[in-house]
């Protein structure tokens, strides 16, 4: 019970990685406020395998894309201190630059890291009343490899290594932590849609073998939001198998 009576914000946090984390951290005693987009029915399921845990569990329908969403969200949330932000909304849309849509690219950044933006932006000003806080924003090694037709994607990943190297430094004196948790590829329905020969290459070139499993990851963003990561700050945590 690392998180008993603390309150944690994940965002995306009601499917893949996000289901994972809010179940997670919901078994650790804290209160958690999951947000999604619009998939009701993923909403419904996570609030009935959280058990005993759902009184705990508080789900908020928005796009972390759009600023005022945002700042409405954690307007309601300014007489609760939240401990705890998992920025982890993604999307993919999948396409080689010199054919890649205006629109595509401009979603994928939308959401990936101006989310990250928006709810960090928002979450650190409740954080600093209270002089405590972590931050954990879900990235991914394709900011650092770069992976053919993700160049959106790509792009995202590595601008929130970017935005959490410079938020960290203007947050520390407030005891407030800010890391990157950085999944290889995690057997969610994020890549459910990859052709089976993809699948088979990916898994080749995993050191381990495999596909890494949603449970996995939380247990690293548990550790980085626990009091115990106290002077980690600045860094990006791996959990990739190896790549």
């Amino acid at each position: 019970m690392r998180f008993e009576s603390q309150h944690a914000v994940i965002t995306g946090g009601t499917r893949g990685l996000g289901r994972a984390m809010s179940l997670a951290f919901l078994a650790e005693g804290a209160h958690v406020h999951a947000t999604y987009f619009g998939n009701d029915s993923a909403a419904e399921a996570l609030r009935e395998a959280a058990g005993e845990g759902a009184e705990r569990l508080h789900l908020a329908k928005f796009d972390v894309a759009d600023h005022e969403a945002c700042a409405k969200f954690w307007k309601e949330l300014e007489d609760t201190e939240i401990s705890i932000l998992v920025a982890n909304s993604g999307i993919r849309r999948d396409g080689i630059v010199a054919s890649m849509a205006p629109d595509d690219w401009q979603a994928v950044l939308d959401t990936n890291l101006t989310g990250g933006f928006n709810m960090s932006k928002f979450a650190v000003l409740n954080m600093m009343r209270q002089r405590y806080g972590r931050i954990v924003f879900i990235t991914s090694p394709a900011g650092r490899f770069g992976f053919e037709g993700q160049g959106n994607y790509g792009a995202s990943k590595a601008g929130q290594v970017g935005l959490m190297r410079s938020l960290c430094k203007e947050v520390a004196k407030r005891k407030i932590t800010v890391n990157c948790v950085s999944p290889g590829f995690i057997a969610t329905e994020l890549i459910d849609d990859l052709p089976e020969e993809l699948v088979a290459a990916h898994k080749k070139s995993v050191p381990m073998k495999r596909f890494g499993e949603p449970e996995e990851v939380a247990d690293a963003v548990l550790y980085l939001a626990s009091r115990g990561a106290s002077y980690i700050t600045g860094s990006v945590l791996e959990v990739s198998g190896g790549l």
